[in-house]
C-alpha cells in the first residue's frame, strides 16, 4: 500500500495535473453523453487531445493511437448529433442486430489478435490487453455517435480490462477514472434504453393514429 501512495505521489509531481485534468473532462463527456448532450464531444476532444500526452509518455502506443482516432471522432460525433439538431429534431437511440453485433466482434478480435502479435516486437507489455481495449473502443466510438443503445455494454468491457492495463502503467488516476466509468455506463445504458423504448412507444401512437378511421363531422 506504501509503495503504490509513494507512486502517486510521485505522479503528482511530474504529469498527473494533466491526467486529472484529463480524467475530470473525461468524467464531464460521459456524463454529457449520458443525458445525450451535444457538449459531450467538446468536452471529449480536449480530455483526449491530454490523454495523448500522457498514454505517449508511458509507451501506451495502441491507446496514443486511439487518442487520434478519438480526435477525429469528436468531430464526426458532434457533426453528426448537429445535424438532427439544424433540422429541428434529436438522433434517436437505435439497436443493432445480432449479424451486426457478430460483425464488430469478429472484427475486434481479429484485429486485436494481428496488432497484438506485431506490438510483441516492440518494448510495449500487455500488447494484446492494449489492442484490445484500443480496437474495442474503436467500433464502440462509432456506436455512440450513432446513437446505438448496446454501447454501454461494449464499453462495460473496454472500461473493466481497461482498469488492469492502467494500474500496470501506473496510471492510477486514469484507473480510477474507468472505475467511475463502469458505474456511469450502467446509469448511461439504463438512460439510453428508456430513451428508445420512449421513441418506439412514440411510433406506435403514430401507427395507431394512422390506422384509425376518419370520423365524419
Amino acid at each position: 500500500m506504501s509503495d503504490v501512495l509513494n507512486t502517486m505521489a510521485a505522479e503528482v509531481q511530474q504529469n498527473s495535473l494533466l491526467e486529472l485534468a484529463a480524467v475530470v473532462l473525461a468524467i464531464a463527456y460521459l456524463l454529457l453523453a449520458v443525458r445525450q448532450h451535444i457538449a459531450c464531444w467538446y468536452a471529449a476532444f480536449i480530455s483526449t487531445a491530454i490523454f495523448l500526452h500522457v498514454f505517449w509518455s508511458v509507451q501506451l502506443y495502441m491507446e496514443s493511437a486511439l487518442q487520434v482516432y478519438y480526435l477525429v471522432m469528436a468531430v464526426y460525433g458532434w457533426w453528426h448529433w448537429q445535424q438532427h439538431q439544424d433540422a429541428g429534431t434529436q438522433l434517436p437511440v437505435s439497436v443493432w442486430s445480432w449479424q451486426q453485433h457478430a460483425i464488430a466482434i469478429v472484427l475486434i478480435l481479429s484485429a486485436t489478435a494481428i496488432s497484438g502479435y506485431l506490438l510483441q516486437e516492440t518494448s510495449q507489455r500487455l500488447a494484446y490487453v492494449d489492442s484490445f481495449t484500443t480496437w474495442g473502443a474503436i467500433v464502440t466510438t462509432v456506436m455512440v455517435a450513432r446513437k446505438v443503445l448496446e454501447n454501454w455494454i461494449y464499453w462495460l468491457v473496454i472500461d473493466a480490462v481497461s482498469i488492469y492495463l492502467y494500474l500496470d502503467r501506473d496510471l492510477y488516476f486514469t484507473a480510477l477514472l474507468f472505475m467511475a466509468y463502469l458505474v456511469i455506463v450502467i446509469f448511461g445504458f439504463r438512460s439510453w434504453l428508456q430513451a428508445y423504448r420512449s421513441n418506439d412507444n412514440d411510433k406506435d401512437k403514430d401507427k395507431d393514429g394512422e390506422n384509425q378511421p376518419a370520423v365524419a363531422g
